[in-house]
């Protein structure tokens, strides 16, 4: 097996592995080049059914469980990435873009508490060297990226509620046309998306307080405050009241293949990192090609 460590902002080290890139925090298409180079090197033909056939084939395996790929290098390529879940995102993408997503996949995080280490596990360096391939969904965007680990839709103003419909499949997960005032304290701030370790792809829940918040935390529920708030007085009441920022509804959680959306002025902010102009219309779906992961459940 070939080892390739991509040490991201200067993440982990990997002792075993002879090849190792130090990289910026979030890598480029540039920094990520020689992935490339040594995924032709190791699969100079690939004669299984390419991106075009697949969507062309009536069947749709590639929507079922994740597969192992199909491809046989000449030699197995394990990549490890240390860094951040935008690190992980970015070699990911570069990967998609390259198409070959038959390469191994381990992630070594910076931080053990980040959607996509809850997601792939946190791996001592032996175990990200070693360890067996566990297939999983790719879910990206239409923009070309690919979720390591988390992705939001908002308002651009982060202080406002979002503007427009979020769809799961045929399921509403988020409408609000706009007419009336935004919301302070608890309202339709979005939606929160993060890959499955299996099929559909997709789960998502809305976002019911903004990303952003200021303000001295209160003891009251975000819901409490913003009933309080809409009272004769409310406003100078609440005025230094706080929330936890990004706050989710675990009780409406959809799952499915693709996620859609429409509106105004949307942010999209994936594995951390936002978009720098907002969108009309944006969609998240699950790749043709499943990740070679190597995750660990403790």
């Amino acid at each position: 097996m070939r080892l390739i460590h991509c040490q991201c902002g200067g993440g982990t080290a990997l002792t075993d592995a002879p090849l190792a890139l130090s990289l910026p925090p979030i890598p480029s298409r540039a920094d990520l080049r020689p992935l490339d180079d040594l995924a032709a090197e190791l699969l100079p033909h690939d004669d299984t059914p390419s991106l075009v056939e697949i969507q062309a084939s009536p069947s749709v395996p590639h929507m079922a469980e994740p597969q192992f790929a199909p491809q046989r290098p000449l030699e197995r390529l394990r990549i490890v990435v240390s860094g951040t879940d935008a690190a992980l995102g970015a070699v990911l993408t570069r990967m998609m873009r390259g198409d070959y997503l038959w390469a191994e996949v381990a992630y070594l995080p910076a931080d053990p508490a980040s959607p996509a280490a809850l997601l792939w596990g946190d791996p001592t360096p032996e175990e990200a060297a070693a360890e067996p391939v566990v297939p999983s969904p790719c879910i990206r965007n239409d923009f070309g990226q690919v979720v390591a680990g988390s992705a939001t839709l908002s308002n651009i103003d982060p202080a406002a509620e979002f503007v427009g419909e979020i769809v799961v499949d045929s399921a509403v997960l988020a409408l609000r046309t706009g007419e009336e005032p935004s919301a302070t304290f608890f309202g339709t701030f979005g939606a929160k998306l993060v890959p499955t370790p299996t099929a559909p792809g997709i789960a998502a829940t809305p976002l019911v307080t903004p990303l952003v918040t200021s303000g001295r935390a209160s003891r009251r529920s975000a819901e409490e405050l913003e009933r309080l708030r809409g009272l004769p007085g409310g406003r100078w009441l609440t005025r230094n009241a706080g929330v936890p920022a990004g706050q989710t509804d675990g009780s409406r959680v959809l799952t499915g293949r693709a996620l859609q959306a429409g509106g105004r002025d949307i942010l999209l902010t994936v594995d951390g990192v936002a978009r720098q102009r907002a969108v009309e219309k944006a969609t998240f779906y699950r790749h043709l090609r499943d990740i070679q992961s190597v995750k660990i459940d403790r």
